[in-house]
């Protein structure tokens, strides 16, 4: 990584939509993904990006039950405290699944095998979780299993491939991984010294390919929106809705 320069290479004033009033964003690296931070919550433009499509689409999420998996985020603080119906969840083995681990309070759901209800949930939200399934489109069932008629999943993925087709990265092949392309990892709030293997490149054809086996309806949401402090490289939102 490129070392910071004392100054912000780039800053704004605007409204953050996570915290919800005037705020500073300012980044010193020229890779505004990863660090053209809001003053206030520390969020990143793809959480605001996903916090704006969430509260146009669904203006009294706070009302709602929400599922978010592998939460660790500005945004994913902000549901938790106001959100009395959320429901965090991790992969994380030292906690039996459908069980909560105390330390953390997240209960513990393999993505593409859950343990909730059907029809569980208003909302489920995933942020930069879909690189990294080894069966995304199992995950994309699981949710449109888990959410009620109506409801929606929302969330973010970097589109790496503008032009050209998904692409395998890595598959799980019985207890062991092959690599299809060199390995790349991501970082892991849930284990931050190894981080998180990245087993696909997604291209604009995710869409098609997550509806066609989860019968739900996704839209793909570019914003460039400096007055929201939204802007930045692969910052697309992705909503995908159950039909009634």
């Amino acid at each position: 990584m490129v070392s910071p320069i004392s100054e912000p290479v780039f800053a704004c004033n605007g409204t953050c939509p996570i915290c919800e009033g005037p705020r500073r964003f300012e980044s010193r690296f020229s890779w505004l993904r990863d660090n053209f931070r809001c003053e206030g919550c520390q969020s990143l433009p793809r959480e605001r990006a996903l916090m704006s499509v969430m509260a146009q689409a669904f203006p009294n999420w706070r009302d709602l039950a929400i599922h978010e998996s592998s939460p660790g985020s500005a945004l994913a603080s902000k549901i938790w405290r106001e959100c009395s119906g959320y429901t965090p969840s991790a992969y994380d083995l030292s906690t039996p699944f459908g069980s909560v681990n105390p330390k953390t309070g997240c209960r513990t759901e393999d993505l593409e095998r859950q343990t909730f209800a059907n029809e569980s949930f208003d909302l489920v939200i995933t942020q930069d979780v879909f690189e990294h399934l080894f069966d995304p489109w199992a995950a994309a069932r699981e949710i449109a299993r888990t959410l009620k008629p109506g409801g929606a999943h929302i969330f973010t993925v970097p589109i790496v491939r503008k032009w050209e087709p998904t692409r395998l990265r890595a598959e799980r092949v019985g207890d062991g991984v092959i690599h299809i392309l060199e390995p790349e990892y991501h970082a892991d709030p849930f284990n931050r010294e190894a981080g998180a293997l990245v087993t696909i490149d997604w291209g604009y054809d995710i869409a098609a390919s997550l509806d066609r086996v989860s019968g739900m309806q996704t839209i793909i949401i570019q914003i460039d929106d400096l007055s929201l402090g939204i802007r930045a490289e692969f910052i697309e939102v992705l909503l995908s809705r159950k039909p009634f």
